[in-house]
């Protein structure tokens, strides 16, 4: 955007508008990686990316600014650079404790006895160390989003997942650090690798930190990872899962005898049985001038919500066991219901979040430090897949 001989240049994340100025010609490709490695940077020192962490934390910020840009001009954005110049320590809405599972999240578990980090452990800032008692801890996160579209006739017309390796580290000073992927992990149309399931990504880019001297032939991702978070690896597939799609709808659209309009959805989950889906939500659009809804719902935690300014149906489900289904019956009150306006209702659109799997059977094989660390190191690997459009036609 332009005024005068100003330019607006920003980006959205964490729900904000980081807005960077500049009446020189620059190329706004810079001035938005810059944003974005700002924003990295802010939520590696804050813990996290949102309004109340800026403002709370606004000093700490003003800070951080102060470093990486001197008289308009970028300095640095490295975390270990600025870490020996940064003197305010983070402020943290809640203290933070491994196994508070008071709010299980993302990544969340509902036992400590299951040893698997909550979301809220790798969302400390990066100098909270001393107030840890020095705990070291690093954290590889394998995150997918999928992007389906699933014929009337159930027949699937698109399949896309884009995922990445995330690295989060909590160590003063770290050494190199080896990432196994499996072994039967391609790329592209090359032959098949190993004897196991084959892993295949159409196309893959890595960190310019990453060396890949034994990635051809072991696999294994070699850095020295930052303190704070960086993305080791990206890749995409394209209309080739290795399995059925998770979520499967059948829907029946007819109107009864008393003009209303009736919706049966039948929604079954195609995970494995001992795998779940958290936060589902299906959107349904409905006719326009829908006024009232009544639902008859297969189980007593799920809700649904009639949204008359954005004309949908919203089916929400806390949790969905794989190899199950839930169904729902949604009656409907449509003033001058039509055979025409019958044909508004869909596509449905899914949102959710697959903890503990991966679309395209990536896994972390190892993670292994050399030299060996003196002190306790404790290394947490954890996996998720989201919805990224997943839409089934009706």
């Amino acid at each position: 955007m332009k005024h005068k001989d100003l330019h607006f240049i920003h980006v959205r994340q964490g729900g904000l508008y980081w807005v960077a100025t500049t009446t020189a010609d620059s190329s706004p490709f810079t001035i938005i990686e810059f944003l974005n490695r700002l924003t990295a940077l802010v939520k590696d020192y804050c813990g996290s990316l949102c309004e109340k962490s800026v403002q709370m934390n606004f000093a700490l910020i003003y800070e951080l600014l102060d470093e990486v840009v001197d008289y308009g001009y970028i300095q640095t954005t490295s975390s270990d650079v600025l870490k020996n110049f940064i003197q305010t320590e983070a402020v943290s809405s809640r203290p933070f404790s491994l196994f508070d599972l008071s709010n299980v999240g993302l990544f969340g578990a509902e036992t400590q006895q299951s040893k698997v980090a909550p979301s809220s452990a790798a969302t400390r800032p990066i100098q909270s160390s001393r107030e840890q008692g020095g705990k070291s801890e690093i954290f590889v996160d394998v995150i997918e989003r999928m992007s389906v579209v699933i014929g009337s006739n159930g027949v699937l017309m698109k399949a896309d997942v884009e995922g990445e390796i995330r690295v989060k580290c909590y160590m003063p000073s770290c050494s190199e650090m080896r990432i196994g992927l499996n072994e039967e992990f391609s790329i592209g149309k090359s032959q098949l690798r190993g004897y196991g399931a084959a892993v295949r990504v159409d196309e893959c880019s890595f960190h310019q930190a990453v060396r890949l001297d034994e990635f051809d032939i072991h696999r294994i991702l070699r850095l020295c990872p930052s303190q704070g978070e960086q993305t080791v690896m990206q890749y995409q597939l394209s209309d080739d899962l290795p399995s059925a799609p998770p979520f499967r709808l059948f829907p029946a659209i007819e109107r009864d005898t008393g003009g209303r309009l009736l919706m049966y959805m039948k929604l079954r989950c195609d995970l494995p049985p001992k795998s779940n889906a958290v936060n589902v939500c299906a959107t349904i659009p409905v006719p326009k001038g829908s006024i009232s809804l009544s639902q008859e719902l297969s189980s007593p935690d799920q809700s649904a919500e009639l949204k008359t300014q954005s004309r949908a149906v919203v089916w929400q489900i806390p949790r969905f066991t794989g190899g199950t289904q839930l169904s729902a019956l949604f009656k409907l009150d449509v003033p001058g219901l039509s055979s025409a306006s019958m044909l508004e209702v869909g596509p449905v659109s899914l949102s959710f979040e697959l903890p503990k799997f991966t679309a395209t059977g990536l896994q972390i094989r190892f993670l292994r430090l050399s030299p060996v660390q003196p002190s306790p190191l404790q290394r947490w690997v954890r996996y998720v897949t989201h919805s990224d459009s997943y839409t089934i036609r009706v």
